[in-house]
């Protein structure tokens, strides 16, 4: 059969795979909350979850640097790539060795609803799937109106935020947020930390990854502590697309909806 991915490259397939190769930690979790964790048979050094499951699994490095000697010893019928995580050269040299590459775009949670219905398809677990699928589309009707004005960082030195044309920033924004960075250049705008917090937010975000912002960050904001909130919040909540994502809409709405 013949399947498309994200990016409208043409995937010959013989049979749904049974030998797949995740290189995106969101997506490996996924495939076992799907059922198809047990045709998973490599995954990166950054894949943790579910973290029992997984455990045995080989691993091929990072998402920026995977070890394809390692995968194609490891004879896959399909490995599963996006597009934001890792890089082209390594989709093309795979590709170019015969492997079949499928490789994901999302940059919004209506993208990722659309994206792993289609590959659950591939996959032969729509209805497996279903159940996830639904919460999510559940969760983009009707959102709350965006009234309170988030800036959500990722990195520090140097200072990097959600910018616009993202999945978290849509996920923000259909918790009720406003992403203040949207109007910096670049889907992940870096600037000096005084010009995003002149961006005036009402909360400011500081996720457990891929920074892992903790208590010792905190006096970098000391100038604007007593005009805005500053919250910890789970990283994997706001970037991982797939199972997490209905509850973590929910969690971002009540966080943001205790702002006064």
């Amino acid at each position: 059969m013949q399947v498309s991915d994200a990016l409208g490259r043409t995937i010959e397939l013989a049979a749904p795979p049974q030998r797949i190769i995740s290189l995106v930690p969101s997506m490996t979790e996924w495939l076992f909350s799907v059922g198809a964790g047990e045709r998973v048979v490599g995954i990166t050094d950054y894949c943790i979850e579910p973290a029992a499951e997984i455990a045995h699994l080989p691993r091929l490095r990072g998402t920026k640097n995977p070890d394809r000697t390692a995968i194609l010893s490891l004879h896959p019928d399909l490995v599963i790539a996006e597009q934001e995580e890792n890089r082209e050269r390594d989709v093309l040299a795979l590709a170019a060795a015969g492997v079949n590459v499928y490789v994901t775009a999302i940059r919004s949670v209506a993208d990722m609803a659309a994206q792993l219905a289609a590959l659950a398809a591939v996959l032969g677990v729509t209805e497996a799937a279903t159940p996830m699928l639904a919460a999510i589309q559940a969760a983009l009707t009707d959102p709350p109106p965006p009234t309170r004005r988030v800036l959500a960082l990722i990195w520090r030195d140097p200072w990097m935020a959600v910018g616009n044309d993202t999945y978290a920033g849509d996920l923000l924004r259909l918790s009720g947020g406003i992403n203040v960075a949207a109007a910096l250049p670049g889907r992940y705008p870096r600037a000096p930390l005084a010009e995003l917090l002149a961006l005036n937010p009402d909360i400011i975000l500081l996720p457990s990854e891929p920074y892992p912002f903790s208590d010792r960050d905190l006096p970098a904001f000391a100038s604007v502590a007593e005009r805005c909130q500053i919250a910890f919040c789970d990283g994997m909540a706001l970037t991982w697309p797939g199972p997490r994502t209905s509850a973590a809409i929910a969690s971002f709405r009540r966080l943001l909806e205790k702002i006064a």
